[in-house]
């Protein structure tokens, strides 16, 4: 199921997405959404007899975390070592504030603070419940479904820092989308699915999730042993190698099987 947040010009509201995805990521001409009554992770899936076509809809960002958007840094030993690191013996976290979360089609705003801003397309969790201390083999009991990621990095304030709060805490520095999909689950593939990102319509990033340090069960487990998980909180799992700079008027894709592609621009603040 693909639970979007959509507006047509006035409140939000949360809808299912019917249709057909193509191989580039993007719905069916007459793929429609349907109304739900509210928020799925508080209310329940509860359809509405109201539906529209999607292209008359503009999508939002699928979910506001209430609390956090929780990293994950160096969880692909390719990307660990273009980076000129080595890979971690347990999971690297860091956070984002859900003020960095923005939707499909928003722009990613380049801060006058840096001259090296970079992409990060990523797979990533949304979490369906509370939850704490939630055995790996339990993971899934916890989590609402996926979504697409575009980890915004200030690469210059990461090395001058030396940590990642300002680097990667910039509004407008967490895109999300298109959807969440609940019946898409990476690990029964045994190749992993695939996450792509394109600049300007050249690939730049070609990985599989098959290909991370750490899965999606460990990362759970981990990340709930730190911190209480709250319905709506994130799970950036990790990027491919391949990460570059991104220039004002630049265009940049994520997609990952299964789930479609998101898509923003960048654009002066």
């Amino acid at each position: 199921m693909r639970i979007a947040r959509f507006t047509t010009g006035e409140d939000p509201l949360y809808g299912v997405v019917t249709g057909e995805i193509d191989e580039l990521g993007q719905p069916s001409e007459d793929s429609v959404v349907v109304a739900l009554a509210g928020d799925p992770l508080y209310v329940g899936v509860k359809l509405l007899d109201q539906q529209f076509r999607l292209p008359d809809a503009r999508l939002l960002a699928p979910v506001l975390p209430r609390s956090k958007v929780v990293g994950i840094g160096r969880n692909y030993a390719a990307h660990a070592a273009e980076m000129g690191n080595d890979v971690p013996t347990e999971p690297l976290m860091f956070l984002k504030p859900n003020t960095s979360v923005v939707g499909p089609g928003d722009p990613v705003f380049y801060p006058p603070q840096t001259q090296d801003l970079h992409y990060e397309g990523e797979l990533a969790v949304v979490i369906g419940r509370i939850c704490r201390d939630v055995p790996a083999e339990k993971a899934t009991d916890v989590i609402h479904g996926y979504t697409i990621a575009n980890d915004v990095t200030a690469r210059d304030l990461q090395r001058r820092d030396g940590h990642f709060t300002r680097a990667k805490g910039f509004d407008s520095f967490c895109p999300l989308g298109p959807w969440i999909e609940t019946d898409l689950d990476p690990q029964t593939f045994k190749d992993g699915v695939r996450v792509q990102t394109f600049l300007n319509g050249e690939v730049v990033q070609d990985g599989s999730t098959a290909d991370m340090v750490f899965d999606i069960p460990a990362l759970v487990a981990h990340v709930s042993s730190t911190m209480t998980l709250l319905p709506g909180d994130v799970i950036l799992t990790g990027t491919p190698e391949g990460v570059g700079p991104m220039e004002v008027g630049d265009e940049v894709e994520v997609s990952i099987d299964g789930l479609g592609t998101l898509t923003n621009k960048v654009a002066t603040r």
